[in-house]
């Protein structure tokens, strides 16, 4: 292989972006240069929703009007819902949301007169994305209360995003101390700059094809377990091991096998995911509420065992997946919840690539076989032309 070809695409620079990096100073994962831990312990979810569209935090007042227009879009549409109850209960959640996402792109961008003015002006496409954070929750609440045989529960204004979101899937108000990590959790999965769903949509939104279209083809990559279910992964790897006394005969056994311990390692951070800490706080204030020291042990233990033996630290999954399991959510819904926060930060790149776009279209190094030719074919004077141009040009 040539040296000149960097394998998925490893330590290219494909483009600048303002909306988020990692520090290497101080190792932490900046929101247009806020640290991503300060905004999870200082804010609700919208106001940073609003940071990573505008570049700055909202006043009160813009915090008000967003929080305002994202209540007015909070209820699943009858059109979605049918499109929802249309397909098998077996179906990948992931495929539900996906399908559901496609719904309200469609029903947005009917009756445009030509591609083109479905693309959207910078205004439009700000109020699509706002619609779309607002909409997200309630097809996740319903898709995991439909596999469960409950029916969907209105969306209520006098309460935030997050604990909205939590009232749409268990129909109850949570503790505040729920409420405040599932909000964390939510902020630390919002954006990771050019990761491969973010990437994804910026490719779709270089062709000037539309938001919608953008946010579909993201949620197909972060289908992949490659890029999101790793926190699905971890929860299977708990049900697995079973308890804290269990950890070590599993561990001997899963490297032994060189089987791959998701929730550990990360592509960007070598010395330990920056985003870790804040929500094993969260996890933590999970613990006490629910009384389970025993996800506690099992937990800190596998994580001691891994460190100790690989030198390999933590990544988000480790303690979200657990914390999600926790607060209710079915283990498949996992992957959906992290849509719903990583809408925002591929909306917010969506914009930036329609404010200075240019075609993503890399090269490849061809492989195969030279070039050679049907027998007997005649290359008519066309063709003929076409390849002396070419070599002319050449």
């Amino acid at each position: 292989m040539s040296e000149d070809i960097k394998k998925g695409l490893a330590g290219v620079i494909a483009d600048s972006t303002a909306v988020s990096k990692v520090n290497p100073e101080t190792n932490s994962l900046l929101y247009r240069g806020y640290p991503v831990q300060e905004l999870a312990q200082t804010q609700p979810f919208e106001a940073v929703a609003y940071l990573l569209w505008n570049g700055e935090l909202p006043t009160d007042e813009q915090l008000a009007a967003l929080r305002e227009t994202e209540r007015k879009h909070r209820a699943l549409a009858p059109e979605v819902k049918a499109v929802i109850d249309g397909l098998p209960l077996e179906a990948h959640p992931m495929d539900e949301l996906r399908t559901a996402l496609s719904a309200i792109g469609a029903s947005d961008t009917a009756g445009s007169a030509s591609v083109l003015d479905s693309t959207g002006t910078p205004e439009e496409n700000l109020e699509r994305s706002v619609r779309l954070f607002a909409a997200l929750p309630a097809i996740v609440a319903y898709g995991q209360r439909r596999r469960r045989g409950e029916s969907s529960i209105e969306p209520r204004s006098d309460l935030d995003y997050s604990a909205n979101f939590l009232w749409m899937t268990f129909g109850e108000e949570a503790h505040p101390a729920v409420v405040d990590a599932f909000n964390r959790s939510m902020i630390l999965y919002a954006e990771h700059s050019f990761n491969a769903s973010t990437f994804t949509a910026r490719v779709i939104t270089s062709t000037m094809s539309d938001l919608y279209s953008a946010v579909v083809g993201a949620v197909g990559a972060l289908k992949g377990p490659l890029h999101g279910g790793a926190n699905e992964a971890v929860l299977h790897i708990f049900d697995e091991i079973g308890s804290a006394d269990n950890v070590v005969p599993w561990l001997d056994k899963a490297l032994a096998e060189k089987r791959k311990i998701m929730g550990f390692g990360h592509r960007v951070y070598k010395r330990g995911d920056s985003r870790v800490p804040t929500m094993k706080a969260a996890l933590d204030t999970l613990i006490e509420h629910y009384d389970r020291r025993d996800v506690e042990a099992l937990y800190d233990t596998l994580e001691s065992e891994f460190v100790n033996r690989k030198g390999i630290y933590p990544n988000l999954d480790y303690p979200s997946g657990p914390a999600y399991n926790l607060i209710g959510f079915d283990t498949v819904t996992f992957t959906p919840l992290f849509v719903a926060s990583r809408v925002t930060g591929w909306t917010a790149h969506i914009l930036e690539q329609q404010a200075s776009n240019a075609l993503i279209r890399p090269l490849s190094a061809y492989n195969g076989p030279d070039e050679r030719h049907i027998d007997g074919y005649v290359p008519s004077e066309a063709e003929l032309d076409a390849a002396n141009r070419e070599e002319e040009s050449a």
